[in-house]
């Protein structure tokens, strides 16, 4: 062979070698990644070929497929639609998927692991082969108590089970309608995400788990009360500095109370009058005192800095790091402002680790998977997330809030009957944009049953004169009394 065959045959040889390592690469090892695409239309074509499990809500089917007389076979049904949006997501042939339509998509389709024998027994029966069913956690009476008193506010309501951390609600507003993304009508459907997706107010976000992060305001004192009470240096009765203006060190500015009232006599207060009437002097003045390391330390084990996965992904809740913090701005953060950030689910956490004794739960929303001959795949158990604070410090905690609801700025949550426990925040966001209205608790609080999380963005329909007191807390206390009652 002469030396240009010789070259020749190299090339060659060289070409089929990189076609086969790529080829290799492609079909062994980014086969998941691009079969879960859910920008990958060739697999939804397959997957609209059978039939997809339902998503189940109290033994009612929210989600369904239902066979229709088209190219696709299989028509995604949602009813009622927008009120479980947040939750199901979408299933959409030009769309995508959302929510639990993505995250439970392998067993919705049939096509996990788990489900390898139920595929050989339809294949050897030639049964056609049935996506699985997927059972929520929710509660329908508490979703549908927080979606309608939420109404036309832009927000969002989580509420757990202290116990067990499985959700109980989950809505976020507006919400939308999932029959019209996932219409066979491709240009339709192609409209109406275009449509949503340029909409006042972000209806495709999750304002609950992601997309958006908040600043708490007064709901994040928890976390410092917490912070202070775990040093061993204070407790409930605790007198703490309380001016009616804190002067803020480095700098000429000052930070007031609320409408410019003063806490208590003598500039100070106890701590726990401090929680009950919201006192951001005593709050920041106790947030220089206790220091940077204890509050982040404490936030941490509420579950800031972490993500988290219900199966849906909550955006990382956040404090900021040492560098970011001076003293003034440490004093604003421990109130919830500055740099503080959280969302929804992480504020349920915090009232639900306190209501079970320190101990926050890992959040879930799926209880069961089932075969389409209803056996059990797979069934959710309960498991401690962390212990975030000590059993001491939650009872001394669950007392601060019980003053808040009974005496404090949360007496719009009081039910009739039931100890209610809770922690109102009018969070500040920018000086030409109206407060967020927050309101956390739980009930009954000698024996909790839900935490509840609520934010009202820029006080709702009550703008600037908005409190979380006065918009925030009567939603929390209808999702409290659905559960309650159910």
């Amino acid at each position: 062979m002469n030396t240009p065959l010789r070259r020749l045959s190299l090339v060659v040889v060289t070409m089929f070698l990189v076609l086969m390592v790529g080829t290799s690469w492609v079909q062994f090892v980014q086969a998941d990644s691009l079969n879960n695409d859910s920008r990958n239309v060739r697999t939804l074509y397959r997957e609209f070929g059978n039939p997809r499990g339902p998503i189940i809500v109290a033994g009612t089917p929210i989600a369904w497929s239902e066979p229709v007389d088209d190219a696709f076979g299989y028509q995604r049904i949602y009813a009622p639609g927008a009120l479980y949006s947040s939750v199901t997501g979408f299933y959409s042939i030009v769309n995508g998927r959302t929510g639990i339509e993505s995250a439970e998509n392998d067993v919705l389709t049939g096509s996990s692991d788990s489900l390898f024998l139920s595929r050989v027994q339809d294949l050897i029966t030639g049964k056609q082969p049935q996506g699985s069913s997927v059972e929520l956690t929710l509660n329908p009476a508490a979703q549908q108590a927080a979606w309608d008193a939420l109404g036309d506010q832009v927000g969002a309501v989580v509420a757990l089970d202290p116990s067990t951390g499985a959700v109980l609600a989950l809505v976020s507003t507006p919400g939308f309608d999932p029959n019209s993304l996932a219409t066979h009508d491709i240009a339709a459907a192609r409209t109406a995400y275009s449509d949503l997706n340029a909409a006042p107010n972000d209806p495709l976000v999750d304002k609950a788990l992601k997309g958006k992060t908040y600043p708490p305001g007064s709901t994040f004192k928890l976390v410092t009360a917490a912070a202070a009470l775990e040093s061993g240096q204070y407790s409930a009765d605790s007198l703490i500095d309380a001016p009616d203006e804190l002067a803020l060190p480095q700098t000429s500015a000052t930070l007031r109370n609320y409408g410019g009232a003063s806490c208590g006599s003598g500039g100070q207060t106890t701590l726990s009058d401090a929680i009950r009437v919201s006192c951001n002097t005593a709050f920041g003045k106790l947030g220089m005192d206790v220091g940077a390391d204890a509050i982040r330390d404490q936030a941490k084990k509420f579950g800031f800095d972490e993500s988290l996965s219900i199966p849906m992904s909550v955006t990382k809740s956040y404090f900021p790091p040492n560098e970011d913090l001076d003293p003034a701005k440490l004093a604003k953060s421990a109130i919830g402002q500055q740099d503080v950030r959280v969302t929804p689910m992480q504020m349920a956490m915090i009232s639900a680790g306190i209501a079970n004794g320190g101990e926050v739960m890992t959040p879930y929303t799926v209880a069961t998977v089932r075969t389409a001959d209803l056996d059990v795949i797979s069934q959710t158990k309960p498991s401690v997330f962390r212990r975030a604070i000590s059993a001491q410090t939650a009872s001394a905690l669950t007392d601060m809030m019980v003053s808040v609801v009974d005496s404090g700025t949360g007496t719009s949550a009081k039910i009739p009957g039931v100890r209610v426990a809770g922690k109102t925040g009018t969070a500040e966001t920018t000086s030409d944009q109206s407060p967020h209205a927050w309101f956390t608790g739980f009930a009954p609080a000698d024996d909790p049953k839900v935490a509840v999380a609520v934010i009202v963005e820029h006080g709702g329909s009550t703008g600037n004169e908005a409190t979380g007191g006065k918009v925030a807390a009567p939603i929390a206390k209808a999702v409290m009394q659905a559960v309650l009652g159910s």
